[in-house]
């Protein structure tokens, strides 16, 4: 096994213990390398589904970038009564995040952050939740990816935490493959936490963005799957190239449950492929929704995966498909098909 230092080799994440302290935290809350540059314009709308180009002119005006429309959206006869944020609902892959990086870059503000919504809640955990307030009091603007509400605790403190950011000034931008007024459906018993769903809902203005996943747009089939002899050359020559990473796929998720998913970045720091060995279907649904926290990592660093075993997207079995966490587990297996053919 090589060091990480010399950025090349070969190294086992089952291996690593990663640490990330609350400082460090605050400091990745920018877009991810793949969003680093996203604007409005290189934004591309397909023309075939309308609500594309209007969702763009509709965070342009809010990122302060362009001007309402007369009689536009955020525009009244009487005086506007915006709500202070905006929430992209839409499909996986239709270009949601690359506008909430571009509403990031746009507007201009002194104190901003973007992070995931399980990198705030994360936070939340590390400094504390009036610590976290404090750190928020006042900034400008907050961008909330993938935005989910999967147990009571995070509803509680996602809800009080943006009230309170709210009446400090703060404007928000979120985006999710849920309405705001459906998050948690299916996952716990949201009709007992309906009044912080619904206040919550009420500080974002939504826009519907429809539209076909764009990672497969020019892809047909399954996540690639190698046989033994090309996932070791492909391992080989991406470990002479820079640093990659060799597991079996229980080892790996075996380990990510030791790891709190606030540090998988971590984990995969200073990678430039990911190698999995033996993949097979999820029997435990904790551990598939642990994995599907990894590879959101995994693709927001924009790193290539070889595997072998079963085809990533058939990991999911169709009992865990049909329950309340489908949208997360379509979304991780468009991100692995992507991941594998990279």
């Amino acid at each position: 096994m090589t060091s990480s230092a010399t950025r090349t080799g070969v190294i086992h994440l089952a291996e690593r213990t990663p640490q990330l302290t609350g400082a460090e935290m605050v400091a990745a809350l920018v877009p991810p390398p793949q969003f680093a540059d996203a604007t409005f314009e290189t934004y591309r709308a397909d023309p075939a589904y309308p609500s594309q180009q209007e969702a763009k002119d509709l965070l342009s005006v809010f990122a302060g970038a362009a001007t309402p429309a007369k009689g536009g959206f955020f525009r009244r006869a009487k005086r506007p009564e915006t709500k202070p944020g905006v929430y992209l609902d839409g499909g996986f892959g239709v270009g949601k995040t690359h506008l909430l990086a571009a509403v990031y870059h746009a507007m201009p503000a002194r104190r901003k952050y973007f992070g995931s919504f399980i990198e705030y809640t994360a936070l939340v955990g590390a400094l504390g939740y009036q610590n976290t307030v404090e750190l928020f009091r006042g900034s400008d603007l907050l961008c909330i990816d993938e935005f989910e509400l999967d147990d009571p605790g995070d509803t509680m403190v996602m809800t009080r935490l943006l009230a309170e950011l709210v009446t400090s000034g703060t404007r928000l931008a979120a985006t999710s493959n849920t309405p705001p007024n459906a998050l948690g459906e299916g996952r716990f018993a949201a009709q007992d936490f309906l009044r912080e769903i619904h206040a919550m809902a009420s500080s974002f203005q939504t826009i519907r963005i429809d539209g076909t996943d764009y990672r497969h747009r020019a892809v047909d089939g399954h996540a690639a799957v190698l046989s033994e002899p090309e996932y070791e050359a492909a391992i080989a020559d991406a470990a002479a190239r820079g640093l990659a990473s060799d597991d079996r796929f229980s080892d790996l998720v075996g380990h990510l449950a030791r790891v709190h998913p606030s540090r998988y970045i971590k984990l995969i720091e200073g990678l430039s492929t990911v190698g999995i060995r033996d993949v097979e279907p999820f029997t435990d649904q904790s551990a598939a929704l642990r994995f599907v926290a990894f590879i959101d990592r995994v693709y927001d660093a924009e790193l290539p995966i070889r595997a072998t075993g079963t085809s990533l997207d058939l990991a999911f079995p169709d009992e865990m498909l049909a329950g309340g966490y489908r949208k997360k587990y379509l979304r991780a297996i468009s991100r692995l098909v992507a991941s594998t053919l990279a």
